[in-house]
């Protein structure tokens, strides 16, 4: 959020108003280039990536989990899912793994610094692919409910974020 506290409200200010498009046709803060339908107008609703996430396994709750990080959002927390459910891996595993993320526009790929090996790099690179850079792509939060219908908490080591669970 903008960490702005309404003197009296008792509520925060968020900082939304860069999920619309400020300048329909050029790029926001994370390179995502804003489009006409999602342009700035009176009583309007603008796009989020905001996902929080409910995962069910034979209807019964095995997993929430969500992230900031703007446009990267959805990708972050599609890989944890996808690291867990296809790659059985643990929760902390899942979380810990390298990230990256493509959003069409540009038309880039961006990896965590140090995340992919460089034979893969050059390989996609052989391709065509550029790429960029990020320090950290998300702040993954998660809980996850184990077989004995404990939870585990897991917060992204990325930063010293924590999650507590009960």
């Amino acid at each position: 959020g903008s960490k702005v506290l309404v003197e009296g409200g008792g509520f925060f200010l968020n900082n939304e108003m860069d999920d619309f498009s400020i300048k329909p046709g050029f790029p926001n803060q994370f390179g995502l280039i804003g489009n006409e339908a999602n342009a700035i107008v009176p009583a309007k609703r603008m796009l989020s990536s905001m996902t929080p996430t409910i995962v069910e396994k034979d209807g019964k709750l095995f997993l929430v989990l969500g992230s900031p990080g703007g446009s990267t959002i959805i990708t972050t927390v599609f890989q944890v899912i996808v690291n867990i459910i296809d790659f059985e891996m643990t929760l902390d595993d899942a979380v810990d793994q390298f990230r990256f993320h493509h959003q069409y526009l540009p038309d880039k790929i961006f990896i965590e610094k140090d995340g992919l090996e460089q034979v893969v790099k050059d390989n996609l690179q052989a391709k065509g692919h550029d790429f960029g850079t990020y320090e950290r792509i998300g702040l993954v939060k998660a809980i996850r409910v184990l077989a004995d219908g404990s939870l585990h908490g897991v917060g992204d080591r990325r930063s010293d974020v924590d999650v507590e669970a009960y």
